[in-house]
């Protein structure tokens, strides 16, 4: 007699990436022929609370969809950040788990960050509290690449391409003008400086770009850098500066219902300490979020591993496994990674930073160890289906 198979679900949760979708289809792929339906929650785990399920099983036997979906930036399920209590007897676990067993679903996928593994591991902390035996995996995703017990994260690499691209071309064009004059760029990564790393890399590898970096781990001060900037414009000549958003407050400081720093403006307040100070043209150029949807420009390093860590953690959850996240270990010598399963529990609202060591001693711009580590995740380019000359992307929702 033929084993009926189990459901399966998975959601997306937190900031999307260019890479996030190509997670999503690792997934389906991995659920071909072991599981019996595979369902999405629209808006992350609101999705299966307002009883927004949709059936992605179609999508299991349609490879040129799937792998339209490996090239869509954004989320295609949706997303959310709504956090769960910490009380596991609230009503909300009992109604959850209800919906779940409506749907006859015993493997559950939840595509995030570290607030989205908080949520991984209340949900593996009810399940195995209840007997639920659903399998629960969560599944790493964030440009801001600072999730603890993994090398990187999916979208990372892209994102940090997006950024020394844009660096390279800036400045192509700020040198343009023999004059002194300071360009400020402010890019993403919260309270850390990984992505403000990919500053560095044009002035690494081609000897022009960003002359000066600051990261949130850099022991920033504004005397310090007015004084970097003026030893810099002694030489008569355009600087472009990278500016990670969490250097400092800005102008505008808010919190999420995670209780994060939501920044934005440090740029601009420090354009206004310039002309202030130095008397010199400045502007500054926020990339906001361009950096982390431009699937144009994502390194193929990234899709193939965010496809790849999409499919074991399937395997993950056939084999047994629940509570647990997918995590990239890196190989000795030439790159490589290889997947792993960590405790989601121990991920959760965790910060992993950048390392000392990966900074120089001026606290303005990296060492040759932060390239090493970031130049790998950066390359490649996948071929781009153009429509009308826009990139043609794949709608599900």
């Amino acid at each position: 007699m033929r084993k009926i198979k189990s459901n399966a679900i998975v959601g997306q949760s937190g900031g999307p990436t260019s890479v996030i979708n190509a997670t999503l289809a690792g997934i389906i792929r991995g659920c071909v022929g072991n599981v019996g339906k595979l369902y999405g929650m629209q808006n992350g785990i609101l999705g299966v609370l307002e009883d927004k399920v949709v059936d992605l099983t179609w999508l299991m036997n349609n490879e040129k969809a799937v792998s339209g979906l490996v090239d869509t930036p954004g989320a295609a399920l949706g997303s959310c950040r709504v956090p769960l209590p910490s009380d596991l007897d609230a009503a909300v676990y009992s109604e959850l788990f209800q919906k779940l067993d409506s749907y006859d679903v015993k493997y559950l996928f939840y595509i995030g960050g570290n607030d989205s593994m908080d949520t991984v591991a209340k949900l593996n902390a009810y399940s195995k509290k209840m007997s639920a035996g659903v399998s629960i995996i969560g599944v790493p995703k964030t440009v801001d690449n600072d999730l603890i017990l993994t090398d990187h994260t999916p979208g990372y690499g892209s994102c940090a391409k997006y950024i020394a691209t844009t660096v390279a071309e800036l400045w192509a064009d700020v040198s343009s003008y023999n004059v002194p004059s300071v360009t400020l760029l402010e890019v993403m990564g919260r309270d850390t400086g990984w992505l403000s790393c990919a500053c560095c890399l044009p002035k690494y590898f081609f000897g022009s770009g960003c002359s000066l970096v600051y990261l949130p781990e850099s022991h920033f001060t504004v005397d310090g850098f007015l004084g970097d900037l003026e030893r810099e414009l002694r030489q008569g000549l355009p600087i472009l500066v990278g500016i990670g958003e969490g250097v400092g407050t800005g102008d505008e400081e808010s919190v999420d219902s995670f209780g994060h720093r939501s920044l934005a403006g440090i740029g601009k307040a420090l354009e206004r300490e310039i002309k202030n100070q130095l008397r010199c043209k400045t502007r500054t150029v926020e990339l906001s979020l361009p950096q982390r949807c431009a699937s144009h420009i994502s390194s193929l390093t990234d899709v193939l591993e965010s496809i790849e860590i999409g499919k074991s953690s399937v395997n993950m959850a056939l084999d047994g496994l629940s509570g647990k996240m997918a995590a990239f270990v890196r190989r000795a010598g030439e790159y490589g990674v290889d997947i792993t399963s960590v405790d989601a529990y121990l991920v959760a609202n965790k910060i992993k930073y950048v390392p000392k060591d990966f900074i120089n001693s001026e606290n303005n711009f990296v060492t040759e160890r932060c390239v090493d580590y970031l130049a790998p995740l950066i390359l490649g380019e996948k071929k781009v289906q153009f429509k009308k000359g826009i990139p043609n992307y794949f709608e599900l929702r």
